[in-house]
């Protein structure tokens, strides 16, 4: 739809394995977080952001066993301002950092218990420090969305000016909204040539909006995390960004679809996260159908009630019996177990059909249908010279 207003190519940075483990309650191991790398690495994830140094030896000694990987993306590992934090990071053996720092009032003077110009030396100092140790600097601003627009633009030509690739817009406290996110990256492309990263939060369900909007509005990098894992309501969905992009501004990232709901169940697993079966792009029932006006529609002709092909994601459309069936899918079950029903028949089992979803709150099995033809027909007889599959599963091939 507005695909001409987007970049040709938009770089994924996902953080899972550093935001993402900030999960209240979330604490990946070695072998998870190693899977996990793999993982986001083959589904062509260009850089992956995987620890905070300054945490300890552990966690070093683990960003090293990420790195040893020899894996396509580029490792990025998250600093304060700090020189603590720097030291930390050449233990690591990866050569991008990002380096954060408050860049709001309120964080400035209610955390930092500092002043903006106490914030400008630092970046300037620090991101001078951190090229003279080689490493290549990302500037984090925290809290960008509460900051004042014009100090934010300050900040950036202090980066810029110091040596800094890439300045991260963070919605910290995830208070965006779309028209406004696009209005400031808007602005912000127009004063700077660094790299313009969007980190959204999820506070108010609009992470992968605002992460939209801030690539349309000039933003080169979006940070994400498989499942929108993340502080509080988590971040902007790996999954969901990729997909958007592509669908709906046909803009690629090189991260390979049907490699998204692997790695979203490798996540689920480790973080002790289920994910809702109805949750976009990766959950369970996302192309399982009942409704009877969607089932006669898909066996028409699957472009009336599929806009995201299942193929694209490795997967495929499943049509189950219930409460909202209709005669069309009744039909079809059946047909499925070698059986041909007519009108009066086919009304009948409908209504077992439906009772039985109300009652039990679940879909009938195969098993289930041949005992309502049997309950309502007398047809023992029939059944028996039928070789019905009772693994039998309503599915679309």
């Amino acid at each position: 739809m507005y695909a001409s207003q987007f970049p040709a190519g938009t770089i994924i940075h996902d953080t899972t394995l550093r935001d993402g483990e900030q999960t209240a309650g979330v604490a990946f191991t070695l072998d998870e977080r190693l899977a996990i790398a793999r993982s986001l690495d083959a589904a062509g994830v260009p850089e992956l952001e995987i620890g905070i140094p300054v945490m300890g030896a552990q966690e070093q000694e683990e960003i090293r066993a990420i790195a040893r990987l020899g894996l396509a993306a580029r490792l990025v590992v998250w600093c304060r301002m700090h020189e603590a934090d720097l030291k930390a990071a050449q233990q690591c053996a990866v050569s991008t950092i990002n380096l954060s720092i408050s860049v709001s009032d309120q964080q400035i003077s209610g955390k930092l218990c500092r002043d903006r110009k106490w914030v400008l030396s630092r970046i300037s100092s620090l991101t001078a420090t951190a090229l003279d140790m080689g490493f290549e600097v990302c500037i984090g601003g925290e809290d960008s969305s509460r900051a004042d627009l014009d100090f934010l633009l300050r900040v950036i030509e202090t980066a810029e000016r110091a040596g800094a690739k890439r300045f991260r817009f963070a919605d910290t406290m995830g208070q965006l909204e779309p028209f406004a996110t696009c209005n400031i990256f808007q602005k912000l492309r127009s004063s700077t040539s660094l790299e313009l990263e969007i980190h959204a939060h999820n506070d108010l369900g609009l992470a992968t909006a605002n992460t939209l909007a801030a690539i349309r509005g000039g933003a080169t990098h979006a940070n994400t995390t498989v499942n929108g894992l993340g502080e509080r309501a988590g971040n902007a969905p790996l999954e969901e960004v990729v997909m958007a992009l592509q669908h709906l501004h046909d803009t690629r990232t090189g991260v390979a679809p049907h490699h998204l709901f692997q790695v979203a169940h490798l996540v689920a697993i480790a973080s002790g996260r289920t994910i809702p079966v109805n949750k976009s792009i990766v959950g369970e029932a996302i192309f399982t159908h009942e409704s009877g006006i969607h089932v006669s529609g898909l066996l028409r002709d699957r472009s009336n009630y599929q806009n995201i092909d299942p193929k694209e994601l490795g997967r495929c459309h499943q049509l189950v019996l219930g409460k909202h069936s209709g005669t069309t899918a009744i039909r079809w079950a059946y047909q499925k177990l070698g059986v041909t029903l007519d009108k009066r028949q086919v009304e009948c089992i409908l209504d077992k059909v439906r009772r039985h979803a109300a009652r039990t709150k679940r879909h009938p099995t195969a098993d289930d249908l041949v005992r309502f033809l049997e309950e309502t027909f007398n047809l023992e007889t029939q059944m028996a010279c039928l070789l019905v599959d009772t693994s039998y599963e309503l599915t679309e091939q």
